[in-house]
């Protein structure tokens, strides 16, 4: 089954942007860092958390790098503070000197990265001693209910979806297992914690429009059906999903966070 498309940031908005951006409010609280510092944000997609942290930690410069060249031009048009740079790059060989960094942040972003332990390995590297690293990514298996909604219903219609299924393939999405990644790398002072956030989709269209759009796994998913089978995931979806008096459809999503400190 093809890997997940990202190229198209608006739809990566629609889908779960809006709800990234919930989380990273939280997750900055969380984080607390001192104003005036330079951050790195690995992974930056769109420029979700790039935004809110200008927008909360009063950074000196924000330098967003993804591998996504449709996302980091969509981040460019959307992010326009003159603190910011944005720059294509791969996540396990930054293009960041050594020490250059005094914050080090990832939203949603490790799980896709292929071996994502080289990935911290670069944060430690990029960071000053003392600096803060830190991430969140989605808990697939158990706490995002948009998408394990998803995918219990797309694995009731077709089983070989399981292969898709984002909870089973990204075990770094499990508490336990970051929390030893950070601590593999040698960050001092490790934490991890969840993150829960509201859900509210208007209505089912709300819901099920996002899943159109082509980005990300179950998006892809979508896209290999045929017209009667994508009709028959949205007919039971719409069956089992937890409908509201007023349409609306309520939901959580849950993201476990990770931080640490470069030795």
């Amino acid at each position: 089954m093809a890997g997940p498309n990202w190229a198209d940031g608006a739809a990566y908005e629609a889908y779960v942007g809006r709800w990234s951006r919930r989380v990273a409010e939280e997750f900055l609280r969380w984080l607390d860092a001192p104003p005036g510092g330079r951050w790195l944000d690995v992974g930056c997609g769109t420029g979700a958390l790039t935004s809110t942290v200008l927008a909360m930690a009063d950074p000196a410069q924000v330098t967003g790098i993804d591998r996504s060249e449709g996302f980091v031009a969509h981040a460019r048009a959307t992010v326009t503070d003159g603190r910011t740079a944005f720059q294509v790059g791969d996540a396990r060989s930054l293009p960041v000197p050594d020490g250059d960094a005094d914050v080090v942040v990832s939203g949603l972003a490790l799980n896709f990265v292929p071996e994502p332990e080289r990935a911290v390995d670069e944060f430690a590297r990029v960071l000053r001693p003392g600096g803060l690293a830190a991430a969140y990514v989605w808990d697939y298996a158990d706490g995002m209910a948009m998408m394990r909604h998803f995918w219990d219903a797309a694995i009731a219609l077709d089983p070989a979806a399981a292969e898709a299924d984002e909870g089973p393939r990204f075990p770094v999405c499990r508490r336990d297992r970051l929390g030893a990644v950070w601590t593999d790398a040698g960050f001092a002072d490790v934490s991890v914690r969840g993150i829960e956030v509201p859900t509210v989709f208007g209505d089912f269209d709300d819901y099920w429009r996002p899943f159109l759009g082509g980005q990300g796994a179950a998006p892809t998913y979508v896209a290999t059906l045929t017209g009667e089978h994508r009709d028959a995931l949205r007919d039971l979806l719409r069956e089992r999903l937890p409908v509201e008096p007023d349409g609306s459809i309520r939901l959580t999503a849950r993201a476990w966070a990770v931080r640490g400190t470069a030795r």
